[in-house]
């Protein structure tokens, strides 16, 4: 299944990297909350109340499908924070890589863009964990940014996981995947 794009043609993260994802995770859509459902509508496709139903079982849940990351995704975009999916996603990819010049030169991109200090997307980090990291890319392997990407994770996870759950976007996303399903039903009956 496609997870869709976005205006500049980037894809989206696909768990376990079983297809090509994003090529730059450098995209910024600012969507108005009121232009969200039009948005999600036409991104998302075969969203159901059970799936939506699965993303509050976990943040996981949510991460690991397709229309539960779109939605996320759209969502942060909202709350101008979607860094933190961005950086979330590219250390998602950065496992991925298999070469070491394409891991050196990709953990120098992901750096430029989300850690070093006024960096365009800067993530909130402690100074341990920057450091960290920092010193982590003077030999770069897949797992340098594990401890910035799990504080990430946690913000996310403690923030606005809880926020996206309470949102009149989960909301309207509910209602609209309940509407379908009583139209196909409707259809089947007929």
């Amino acid at each position: 299944m496609d997870l869709g794009q976005f205006k500049d043609n980037t894809l989206v993260f696909h768990p376990g990297c079983k297809q090509t994802i994003h090529k730059t995770w450098k995209l910024r859509i600012h969507i108005r909350p009121s232009q969200m459902k039009t948005t999600s509508q036409k991104k998302m496709k075969g969203l159901t109340v059970a799936g939506l139903d699965l993303w509050t079982k976990s943040f996981d849940c949510l991460l690991s499908d397709q229309n539960g990351q779109m939605a996320f995704t759209l969502f942060l975009k909202s709350e101008f924070c979607e860094e933190n999916i961005e950086f979330w996603l590219a250390c998602e990819e950065f496992k991925c890589v298999k070469t070491k010049k394409t891991l050196s030169s990709t953990a120098v991109d992901i750096y430029e863009q989300f850690i070093r200090n006024g960096s365009p997307k800067q993530i909130n980090l402690d100074f341990h964990t920057r450091d960290c990291t920092t010193k982590n890319l003077q030999n770069p392997t897949p797992t340098c940014f594990v401890a910035a990407q799990r504080k990430i994770f946690q913000l996310m996870e403690n923030s606005a996981y809880p926020r996206f759950l309470q949102s009149d976007f989960y909301k309207e996303l509910h209602s609209m995947a309940i509407t379908t399903a009583k139209k196909k039903q409707r259809r089947v009956l007929d």
